[in-house]
């Protein structure tokens, strides 16, 4: 279940049926997220008639999106009839795509993990081999788990890249030569035709798993992610990604930063991902970012040399507070294996050089979920697409197409 959701409605529009999908995506958020689990707590909280709540009802529970079952046993009369959102819908896929490593996931629409694995991924062989991959991988695990591809609903990718969220398109990564403008979503639809496709950057998926692992009222929430680039994801206090208007928003690799001259992969100089990122600094080991960590009797040298650059990337932190005033920030990545340095360097310079209002109620803390964080928001903002009154109108098409090919 949805601890919370961003109950607002879109706009209204004058077509009938339009009206009845945003209509039914809103009754449908408010089950998943345990506002209303019954037709009586619905029309209390909506204001409307129990016969026209039914009429909004109806087309979940045909799809199946919603179930209707017999809640706990009373001490007189019938078991309440409660609804909620129905597990056995269908499936997700999660595809959260690193530069050499990844996760994938396996989850039915009660946001229950059915599966999960760890994969190689390294972009750099070109996004035919990478998703070719990542095809067979969840082919395994649904064949591992007795479930059929016709009851994917949803595939969701994190990429490390900057993303058209629109078309699913990535736009210029610096480190995925081959990718640009790649028609991603089509690369699944031979093997799952019944699913949608959405596409993003993987900080921002990192950023909504994290803040629905957490109480809203810890928002608005930054995640900056320190691996091979250097990327944040903004969750605002409302609960919704900020992406910008072409999904460029938090970018933060590649700011430049006062005193230094490294070459980046995008082409300039001075980005902060170039000297203060996992890559930087094992490159400065002499040591490949895939490498085995070194040895213990190094780790004095790499301590000093994480607590260097999380200074670097407070002093970046320190303007984000300045611009954005979050209630926490939350480190994540392949650097967060050092975190109490990364901590103490971060919180060092933030906590010196923000404004006492702006730092009054910051937190900033490791992520919680870890490696899993992508997957989870994934999973996320699978079903908060789903019961969107756009994805809602897409699965009622997916359903009504299934059922005339029958």
């Amino acid at each position: 279940m949805l601890p919370w959701l961003n109950l607002g409605l879109h706009s209204t529009s004058v077509a009938q049926v339009e009206h009845v999908q945003h209509m039914s995506s809103y009754l449908a958020r408010l089950v998943a997220s345990g506002v209303a689990t019954s037709r009586s707590d619905l029309a209390r909280v909506t204001r409307l008639a129990r016969s026209t709540v039914s009429q909004y009802l109806a087309p979940l529970l045909r799809i199946n999106l919603l179930s209707e079952h017999e809640g706990a046993a009373v001490t007189r009369g019938r078991p309440p009839t409660v609804l909620s959102l129905n597990p056995q819908a269908g499936v997700i896929l999660v595809a959260d795509i690193g530069a050499s490593h990844g996760r994938l996931g396996v989850a039915d629409f009660g946001q229950h993990f059915i599966a999960e694995r760890a994969i190689a991924t390294h972009v750099a062989r070109g996004p035919e081999a990478v998703l070719a991959d990542v095809r067979n991988e969840f082919h395994a695990l649904l064949k591992q788990h007795h479930i059929d591809s016709d009851s994917v609903r949803l595939i969701v990718v994190g990429l490390p890249a900057p993303i058209d969220f629109a078309t699913g398109t990535p736009a210029h990564p610096p480190i995925m030569p081959g990718w640009d403008n790649y028609p991603l979503p089509s690369a699944f639809k031979n093997d799952f035709a019944t699913a949608q496709v959405l596409v993003d950057n993987d900080v921002n998926l990192m950023a909504l798993g994290e803040a629905r692992c957490r109480p809203a009222s810890q928002c608005p929430i930054l995640f900056v992610k320190v691996s091979t680039g250097i990327g944040c994801g903004i969750v605002t206090h409302e609960g919704v990604l900020h992406r910008g208007v072409d999904g460029a928003a938090g970018d933060i690799g590649h700011v430049r930063m006062p005193d230094h001259d490294e070459l980046c992969r995008c082409g300039n100089t001075g980005c902060i991902e170039a000297f203060a990122s996992f890559s930087a600094i094992m490159s400065k080991l002499g040591l490949d970012e895939d490498a085995p960590m070194p040895q213990p009797d190094s780790s004095t040298q790499i301590a000093a040399m994480v607590r260097t650059a999380a200074e670097d990337i407070g002093e970046l932190l320190a303007m984000l507070v300045h611009f954005y005033n979050p209630n926490v920030i939350v480190l994540g990545g392949r650097m967060t294996e050092f975190g109490a340095e990364m901590l103490a360097g971060a919180r060092s310079v933030v906590y010196r050089r923000a404004l006492p209002l702006a730092t009054r109620k910051l937190s900033i803390e490791l992520s919680l979920l870890g490696k899993r964080a992508g997957i989870v928001g994934g999973v996320v903002l699978g079903v908060e697409h789903v019961l969107s009154p756009k994805g809602l109108q897409s699965l009622l098409a997916g359903q009504q197409s299934v059922a005339s090919t029958r």
